[in-house]
């Protein structure tokens, strides 16, 4: 019996350095990819409880270390449980609009969130995220988590447009891009077509961003504009909840 446990465990060890280079190459594999769906969800948690497994196999027979593995999970979770703050709603704003403007001349890719490929939704998905990582950063407990589930939660545009979760707050107003009250729009807000299957961001001083499928990439311009049909659109105009005052 003895003998077949210390098989058993030299195996397990032996499987540690096979999951940690697995794990790892599906890891980068995961994030290389410009993709924001349910593959690189579950793939991200399935890959890293591998990672981990094989951290823990391999460090199992030292003390220490194995404590420091056991501990891990918690360290990663410690952004998640700071104390809830306030939000700087300013400071989240600038931010997410820098963020979009930092995307200008990246392609379309549909499903895309990232340099690597972006489609229309996934633009202000990852300039609020960016935001409120900035934010999580500095110990906000809030920003972490509406972080997390902002990334766990697609936002489509139709979900945009419906206030899907609460992510997005209608602001009544409506109507052809070229003729909309600008003064009633703010930076930031999104203008969901009406069949709802893209939206444009507004940056301010007339200009608007979008990744546009006809285009093929991340471009700013004013409503109305020859480079993309959707500035003469019909649009119904919502606003993130988090910048909602």
């Amino acid at each position: 019996m003895q003998a077949l446990r210390r098989q058993n465990r030299r195996m397990i060890r032996r499987m540690g350095p096979r999951l940690i280079l697995y794990s790892s190459l599906a890891i980068a594999f995961l994030i290389w990819r410009p993709y924001h769906d349910g593959i690189l969800r579950y793939g991200l948690i399935t890959s890293g409880l591998a990672l981990w497994a094989g951290l823990l196999a391999i460090a199992w027979k030292h003390r220490g270390w194995k404590f420091a593995a056991l501990a891990a999970p918690l360290v990663l979770a410690l952004p998640f449980l700071m104390p809830a703050r306030e939000l700087d709603r300013q400071q989240l704003q600038e931010r997410y609009l820098e963020s979009m403007r930092s995307f200008e001349g990246t392609r379309y890719v549909w499903g895309g969130e990232s340099k690597r490929g972006i489609d229309c939704s996934g633009l202000p998905r990852a300039g609020l995220r960016s935001a409120l990582a900035g934010q999580a950063a500095r110990g906000n407990g809030t920003a972490a988590r509406l972080w997390m589930e902002q990334w766990w939660f697609d936002t489509s545009a139709k979900a945009m447009a419906e206030e899907n979760r609460g992510f997005t707050n209608t602001t009544g107003i409506s109507g052809d891009l070229r003729k909309i009250d600008l003064g009633q729009v703010e930076p930031g807000d999104l203008a969901v077509t009406m069949d709802r299957r893209h939206v444009m961001i507004y940056l301010g001083a007339g200009e608007w961003i979008q990744a546009d499928p006809g285009t093929g990439k991340v471009f700013t311009a004013h409503a109305g504009s020859e480079l993309s049909g959707y500035l003469s659109s019909e649009v119904t105009i919502c606003r993130w909840a988090v910048l909602d005052s």
